[in-house]
């Protein structure tokens, strides 16, 4: 899959091993809600043909004609102590206990780290994909989170999944994905065993 430039600095660390910081925003950008795919999840059809995303179910934080890009929501690869991502970031860990459950959100630039969460949570680089789900640039949210302030549901993912111009419609349009809503319990369910069953029984449209 190509990559697709569109959006991925509002939403991406770039400090290895786990975060860096999106560059500052003089403003928000504006609402991706009413484009296309936006804010659906994929489920890719059986026989895909493509190892990367056999029974993978990504959930599409951005799609219009210059492409789309989004993170795998069913690839956990273990846990990870929070004090232990915060001291990686240079920041202080002192009293933060507790894990966090870490994705592999696609293959394009397994470095880089998105948060994906409920839209309970703002921060000044939360950007709102729809309604009910957003991402945040910025790595507060994991004090938060680990204050017990942060979002009612999140999940992090290292990498990315990214599709050039008019690609994604053309992999649809071949039946390798279908698209279904995306709902919380989809996105935040522990057992991320039978997620891609439930959505692919909920699939709804080819292109």
């Amino acid at each position: 899959m190509k990559r697709a430039a569109l959006w991925v600095a509002l939403v991406l660390w770039l400090v290895p091993p786990f975060w860096g910081h999106a560059a500052p925003q003089d403003k928000p950008p504006a609402s991706t809600t009413a484009a296309g795919l936006t804010g659906q999840l994929l489920v890719a059809a059986p026989g895909i043909g493509d190892p990367r995303f056999d029974g993978a179910v990504i959930y599409l934080i951005h799609q219009d004609k210059d492409g789309a890009f989004g993170v795998a929501i069913n690839r956990p690869v273990g846990r990870h102590k929070l004090a232990e991502l915060l001291e990686a970031l240079g920041q202080s860990s002192k009293g933060v206990t507790g894990t966090a459950r870490i994705f592999a959100g696609g293959p394009v630039q397994p470095e880089i780290g998105i948060v994906l969460h409920t839209t309970d949570y703002h921060s000044e680089r939360t950007v709102a994909v729809d309604a009910h789900f957003a991402i945040t640039s910025d790595s507060q949210v994991l004090r938060d989170i680990a204050d017990g302030k942060g979002p009612k549901k999140s999940l992090i993912a290292f990498g990315y999944s990214g599709w050039g111009p008019g690609q994604l419609e053309d992999e649809i349009g071949h039946n390798d994905w279908y698209v279904t809503p995306a709902d919380a319990a989809l996105l935040f369910d522990d057992d991320r065993d039978t997620v891609w069953q439930k959505a692919y029984d909920r699939r709804t449209m080819r292109l």
